[in-house]
């Protein structure tokens, strides 16, 4: 086999393994990513390139590993977009975590988050208490959304904040 196609083969296998590997360990959003998560990255990333260039360490073995990672990454997406169903195995749905200043304990369990970790979020917001709390949302993205209601004012706001250390969902 000629050694470009070799290794244009080999990282799509990897890709594909990587992707599928992520998905049923839990992992859905790359944002979602705590400590620990990046290091096994690193770590996995390391492993798998000999077996994506193999013996081929050349700039044009690496550019053509790297091409079709990109490539298999913007189909990936690209299927995705067009296929809800599909878009449903490698994404879940957002999860609403409270409603009307009440914390959904279910939920919060299924997402692994804790009481003490969704006030920290909710105090990110502004907001003092769960109770001032209209709606919060695990959003797929693994951000926490939260509209609020200003008691005295009855007027309804919103925030989404992107948090640097992401919470790992299933």
């Amino acid at each position: 086999m000629d050694p470009i196609l070799n290794v244009a083969v080999r990282s799509l296998c990897v890709y594909l393994f990587m992707v599928i590997a992520i998905r049923l360990f839990g992992k859905n959003q790359l944002s979602q990513l705590n400590a620990g998560d990046v290091v096994l990255l690193l770590l996995i990333s390391n492993a798998v390139q000999n077996a994506m260039v193999g013996p081929d360490t050349s700039l044009q073995g690496g550019i053509v590993a790297a091409l079709v990672l990109f490539a298999a990454n913007f189909i990936l997406k690209r299927i995705m977009f067009s296929s809800r169903s599909f878009q449903t195995f490698m994404e879940d749905e957002p999860v609403i975590l409270i409603r009307d200043g009440i914390a959904d304990q279910a939920a919060l369990n299924r997402v692994k988050i804790t009481e003490s970790e969704l006030e920290e979020a909710i105090r990110e917001h502004g907001i003092e208490d769960i109770h001032n709390v209209k709606l919060s949302v695990l959003e797929v993205d693994g951000n926490i959304s939260v509209v609020s209601q200003d008691e005295k004012s009855k007027q309804t706001h919103y925030s989404r904040i992107k948090r640097k250390l992401k919470r790992k969902y299933h």
